[in-house]
């Protein structure tokens, strides 16, 4: 596969199963040289369709300016500003997640206007872990100084691991300080506590101090209060505190998204308690899940959800949007620009997060430029996985009755759960057993079952093999999880592997087995996950909907700020029809 994969270490049996949110030691600092012509028109266009923020800057001057038009054919730009003085110049256009920084060659200005050529190149920097939004109104800081008692300064931005204040001229901080407590008041009277590190502090234009703080949360209440207080000054336009769930199930059905399956409306009834009763519990559950929807005066427009089903794993999964949402959008693609970027920095703020995978069906035109045209675009990195399937339902009863007589089944001994892991490395690439908690150590679920199971949720794997005499020919691996998640049982799932030559005989047997395996743990169903050619018909399925094109989707986690960079460019700038309904 080419480059290294980053490895998930185990989480300890007594650690406790809590959301460790990733607030450590800054990253290090992320350049990235963009020379293809294409790209930097996509970005340049993006930068247009959203209005972004930029600098013109001339040795230690900076002057705001505007990207108004890139012309198509030309690749002039045109630019808002006050007309720049003659010499070397650069510009700072800020991304999503990053800056990008381009020298402009002199051109026509005018009244405000300047005219540049299409750069050559454009270096991407990215800086930070957590991405900064402005402070919320009257929120204020107060600092465990001498002579600071009762002093208050208000807050101008922060993060999930950070916070910046101005300190009035004659005020003085040293880098490096510790400071607890710092505490913080909200509007509304709320007091939460903070400990902190001083990490710059900046002279500005006025003779006040800009000063940067790294922080962390005093207690688990303060962490509750800290997060719920940086997630709604980053996600204003989102809610994910599952008080709307009703209008969430109403969405799926006005989405179309349900139509998907091919089952009738007393299907999906049957699976509506399970899920609305998951979805009230929002609150206390976002160690392993979180349902993110945008909400109108009408209920919720759209949504999409992302859980934790492996220890190192995230995964995207029901997205559906209203027909009509869009009127209710102020620039197109708002929604999903939204809800993507509040579940994958979910995601991000776990320390534990090594990797962001999704269950995509890749006809789906929206899927296939944002996730596929992803995969692709980084695949010459070796990193990222794009693994055709098949998603097959398969009910419980009856049993077909088809198990050879000659074949013995039961769990997965030591020696035939090292030839799956063997197996499993020559037949996939690393990151597909590291991510699916395939790998020897971690075949059990156990770490990642934890942390489900300690919030009353269930999460549990068995691997069945299929034997001739003592000659392991295959095995089921096999999967529940809380009903509640996904309509479609996403994480009650079956997947098989040969284990020699004869190993596809045994699929069928295989299957009946695991039909009662699911009953037995009051499933009516599950989702056969076949992943070889040929797997469906060697089980004796049917593949009913034979022009679905499915896909594990899977990259690392340090891919994700630049796929939430491309999702930003694809959804800004291109007038295409988004997607009502997503696969999984």
């Amino acid at each position: 596969m080419g480059a290294q994969f980053a490895r998930a270490q185990p989480r300890p049996s007594s650690e406790a199963p809590e959301l460790e949110w990733d607030v450590g030691a800054p990253p290090v600092i992320v350049r990235e040289d963009v020379t293809d012509p294409e790209r930097i028109r996509a970005i340049l266009t993006t930068a247009v369709a959203l209005g972004s923020r930029a600098l013109l800057r001339r040795g230690d001057r900076a002057s705001p300016l505007r990207l108004e038009r890139l012309e198509r054919d030309t690749g002039r730009l045109h630019w808002r500003c006050v007309a720049p003085d003659a010499g070397p110049c650069h510009v700072e256009l800020q991304g999503h997640g990053c800056v990008y920084r381009l020298q402009v060659a002199e051109g026509p200005h005018a009244a405000g206007a300047w005219v540049t050529s299409l750069p050559s190149r454009i270096v991407q920097v990215r800086r930070r872990a957590h991405r900064r939004a402005p402070s919320p109104r009257h929120l204020c800081v107060r600092l465990p100084l001498p002579g600071w008692l009762g002093r208050e300064r208000g807050a101008v931005d922060l993060s999930l691991g950070g916070l910046s204040l101005r300190l009035a001229p004659g005020e003085r901080l040293s880098v490096g300080r510790s400071l607890e407590p710092i505490e913080l008041l909200t509007e509304d009277g709320a007091r939460l506590s903070l400990r902190g590190e001083v990490r710059h502090v900046t002279p500005c234009a006025d003779g006040a101090l800009h000063c940067g703080l790294q922080v962390t949360p005093c207690s688990r209440d303060d962490a509750e209060r800290w997060r719920a207080l940086v997630e709604q000054a980053l996600h204003p336009t989102t809610r994910a505190d599952g008080a709307l769930v009703e209008a969430h199930w109403r969405l799926f059905s006005d989405s179309g998204y349900f139509d998907l399956a091919g089952r009738s409306p007393e299907w999906f009834e049957a699976r509506r308690a399970s899920f609305v009763a998951l979805g009230q519990r929002a609150r206390g559950l976002e160690a392993v899940l979180s349902e993110v929807v945008w909400p109108s005066e009408r209920g919720v427009e759209a949504t999409l959800s992302v859980m934790k089903p492996y220890r190192s794993v995230w995964m995207v999964h029901q997205l559906a949007r209203h027909p009509d949402a869009s009127r209710y959008e102020r620039a197109r693609g708002q929604m999903l620009r939204d809800l993507y970027v509040r579940a994958v920095e979910h995601a991000q703020a776990d320390s534990g997060f090594r990797w962001l995978a999704s269950y995509i069906e890749s006809t789906v035109p929206f899927t296939h430029r944002v996730h596929v045209g992803f995969a692709e675009r980084m695949a010459h990195t070796g990193r990222t996985c794009l693994l055709p399937m098949r998603m097959i339902d398969v009910e419980c009863a009856p049993p077909q009755g088809r198990q050879d007589s000659e074949l013995e089944l039961g769990p997965a001994t030591e020696a035939e759960r090292r030839r799956l892991a063997e197996e499993l490395a020559l037949t996939r690439p690393p990151c597909y057993a590291e991510a699916l908690d395939l790998r020897l150590e971690a075949l059990d679920l156990a770490d990642a079952a934890r942390s489900w199971r300690a919030r009353g949720l269930e999460r549990e794997r068995h691997l069945l093999v299929a034997r001739a005499g003592t000659t392991p020919l295959a095995v089921a691996v096999l999967e529940v999880g809380p009903p509640g998640t996904n309509p479609f049982r996403l994480l009650d799932s079956a997947r098989l592997f040969p284990l020699s030559a004869r190993g596809r005989d045994a699929y069928p047997a295989l299957l009946d087995e695991a039909r009662r395996w699911f009953a037995s743990r009051g499933r009516d169903g599950f989702t056969f996950l076949a992943e070889a050619p040929g797997d469906v018909e060697a089980a004796g399925l049917h593949d009913e909907a034979p022009e679905m094109k499915p896909y594990l989707w899977l990259i690392p986690a340090d891919l994700a700020p630049e796929f939430l960079e491309h999702l930003h460019e694809q959804t800004a700038c291109r007038p295409l029809p988004i997607p009502d309904k997503e696969l999984s």
